[in-house]
């Protein structure tokens, strides 16, 4: 039974783990501060062309908008001004501003070399100190995009280092990185040390966040995990909405920045209360120091544990260490092994393209609020605020009505309603943005489902590397999101529908995914190829010699081959 035996005695979520529980949420806060920051930091406000005969440092109100038909080509399709380019004349003239319309249609352009901008919401943004327009526009998304590369490599590598050193050592290491490459972001001269900070700060989200969720789920039981999982997820809204209060007071977007980069600095205190994790100290046989945090636990919720339980918690980690000291002939399983066997790649590919919609069109909908139109600060917190209700529809919901149901129901929810933007006139605006919302509510579902499900499809040999695997197209979904947001500066509801559209396809293909509520997990790759399957009487021999390829005898010894 190992650790799990001790949770019997120590409670599923005693006052300890509910302490430690509690302290390691906070920093997802902070995590989300990095991960939406970029809605502020690149932001781009309102802007125009400067013409040749203003001053360089003249300002978006200085020239009247009544004359803009007269400099500026207009594009009927989307209804604007066309910015990033003025047309060519004799500017030098003194009566061509008398003039009431141009005939745009013989005049040549030019591109525009230096831009105005409004500074009603933001005094200044990354875009706006970099010219990050026009032409230079996809560096914007890029930057964002970086980012979220970084949050894949962040995943790998500190995932491996913390199974490799330990959770503790990684979590403050993490940190430490955040909070360097925090600052350094804020006070970057230039565009390319500014976008690799950032990427080196996603990164750092992986570390912090995800080692802070292993070493929470770790010391909660069974029958609190799901509570404990869903409820991390909220301590992220709740950072989601703050930064909206710092983009509110700070707008500047250096100090805006470093003010999101220092409250992690508040979790270097944790390093003498957050112990290092049981379950890991005993799988690298360091018997004594686990007991020690394992005493820690029973005094505060003052509870006894029988010296049988350590007898035995020793003898099996004593056993485990023998079998790793001793090595193993059995092939570490990869992904390819989902991909042999024809059940089990079906279910894995819809598996891997659900994370690709889910993670895509959650940060494409969090990321796009100041496209919507509107009150942007606004439209930034309700975009957090209704993740809440959507967690907490989670808690009530996931064990009665089973993962697929929810699953399918909440993606095809955010597709229609993402789809349905497309039939909004112009200028009922809210409607847009009650659609926008219902739909991030609906897909933040979605996403804390899939997370479960996942787990639950994939057979307990090969687990980790599905998990592994579906969350590496994910950020695939997250990399591409940036530049899907940008298409909305072409047509607002465009990026809606493409999410929808995707939403709605994956909602569908999801129907074709077998139910995980109250079943048996799939242990081998056996039980993973007929989890699912329908089976009829006249293809029994088929599959069992198509799985007969997956077992060998060795020694003596049935093992798995992968």
């Amino acid at each position: 039974m190992g650790y799990d035996e001790v949770i019997k005695y120590l409670g599923d979520f005693g006052r300890y783990q509910r302490q430690i529980y509690f302290l390691l949420c906070l920093p997802a806060i902070s995590c989300a501060f990095h991960k939406l920051a970029g809605v502020f930091l690149l932001a781009r406000p309102n802007f125009r062309c400067i013409l040749p005969f203003e001053d360089v440092n003249a300002t978006y109100e200085s020239f009247p908008r009544e004359q803009w038909n007269l400099t500026y080509p207009y594009d009927p399709l989307t209804g604007k001004w066309q910015m990033c380019e003025y047309y060519s004349r004799d500017y030098g003239r003194d009566d061509y501003l008398n003039e009431s319309t141009v005939n745009g249609t013989t005049l040549d352009t030019k591109e525009c070399e230096h831009f105005a901008y409004e500074r009603t919401l933001y005094e200044s943004s990354a875009v706006t100190e970099w010219n990050l327009v026009c032409s230079r526009s996809l560096l914007s998304a890029t930057s964002d995009s970086l980012f979220m590369l970084g949050v894949l490599l962040g995943s790998i590598v500190f995932g491996q280092l913390s199974d490799k050193y330990g959770r503790k050592p990684i979590f403050f290491a993490s940190l430490v990185m955040q909070e360097v490459f925090g600052v350094l972001a804020g006070i970057a001269p230039e565009y390319f040390t500014y976008t690799v900070s950032r990427m080196i700060v996603g990164a750092t989200t992986s570390g912090v966040f995800l080692v802070a969720y292993v070493i929470a789920m770790e010391m909660v039981g069974q029958s609190y995990r799901l509570f404990a999982g869903v409820a991390c997820q909220m301590f992220f809204s709740v950072g989601f909405m703050l930064t909206a209060a710092f983009a509110y007071f700070i707008r500047d977007w250096r100090w805006l920045q470093i003010a999101l980069t220092l409250p992690g600095l508040l979790f270097m205190c944790y390093h003498s209360i957050i112990p290092e994790s049981a379950r890991w100290l005993l799988s690298k046989g360091r018997k004594t120091e686990a007991i020690a945090v394992i005493d820690k636990a029973a005094e505060i919720n003052d509870v006894n544990i029988p010296q049988t339980v350590y007898d035995n918690l020793m003898e099996e980690t004593n056993s485990e260490a023998m079998k790793v000291s001793s090595g193993s002939s059995e092939r570490a399983p990869s992904i390819f092994d989902l991909m042999r066997y024809p059940n089990l790649r079906r279910k894995t590919l819809l598996i891997f393209f659900d994370w690709f919609v889910n993670s895509g069109t959650y940060y494409g909908l969090s990321w796009n609020t100041n496209n919507l139109g509107g009150n942007v600060l606004l439209n930034f917190v309700l975009s957090g605020a209704v993740e809440i209700p959507a967690y907490s529809f989670l808690l009530l919901t996931l064990n009665k009505w089973g993962r697929r149901s929810i699953l399918c129901g909440c993606m095809l929810t955010a597709g229609v309603s993402l789809m349905l933007t497309i039939i909004v006139p112009s200028h009922m605006n809210w409607l847009i943005i009650v659609l926008a919302m219902a739909g991030k509510l609906a897909i933040t579902s979605s996403y804390g489902t899939i997370y479960l499900f996942s787990t639950e499809q994939f057979p307990t040999v090969v687990r980790n590397v599905g998990l592994g695997a579906s969350s590496m197209v994910a950020r695939i979904g997250g990399i591409l999101a940036p530049y899907l947001n940008l298409l909305g500066q072409f047509w607002r509801p465009l990026p809606l529908l493409i999410c929808g559209a995707l939403a709605l396809l994956g909602g569908l293909l999801s129907l074709m995914l077998p139910e995980t509520l109250n079943e048996s997990l799939p242990e081998t790759m056996e039980d993973g190829e007929k989890f699912g399957r329908k089976q009829t009487s006249s293809d029994g021999r088929e599959e069992g010699e198509e799985l007969v390829s997956m077992i060998t005898k060795r020694n003596g010894e049935i093992i798995s081959c992968t």
